[in-house]
C-alpha cells in the first residue's frame, strides 16, 4: 500500500494530513496532467465537524486509480511508494488532485 499524504484540510476524512479511509478512489481516466486528476473520495467538512473528528487515520491506504495514463497505475491500482493528494481549500472533489500523477 502506498503512503498517502493529504493536504486537503477541507475533507472530512483528513486527520492530521492522513486519510481515515482504508481505500480511496482517484479519478481522471483521461488525465495527462496532475490537475486533471481528483480524489473522488473527497467529502467536504461542514461547520464545526473538524472539532468533532475522532477515529484513526493511517499513513497508508489502498488506492483505486482511474488515471490509466499514470506510470504508477497498474490494473487500476496505484503502485507509487508515496502519493500526495492536494487541494488545501477544496469544496468539491474536482478541486483536488493527485500531485504524484506522472504521465
Amino acid at each position: 500500500m502506498p503512503e498517502l499524504k493529504c493536504t486537503v484540510q477541507t475533507c472530512v476524512h483528513n486527520k492530521q494530513f492522513y486519510c481515515d479511509l482504508d481505500q480511496i478512489q482517484v479519478g481522471g481516466s483521461k488525465a495527462k496532467r496532475a490537475d486533471e486528476t481528483c480524489c473522488d473520495s473527497f467529502e467536504e467538512r461542514k461547520g464545526d465537524s473538524y472539532s468533532n473528528v475522532a477515529g484513526y487515520a493511517s499513513p497508508t491506504s489502498n488506492i483505486d486509480c482511474e488515471a490509466v495514463g499514470c506510470k504508477y497505475n497498474e490494473a487500476c491500482k496505484c503502485h507509487a511508494g508515496k502519493i500526495s493528494v492536494e487541494g488545501s481549500s477544496a469544496c468539491q472533489c474536482k478541486e483536488t488532485e493527485c500531485a504524484t500523477f506522472c504521465c
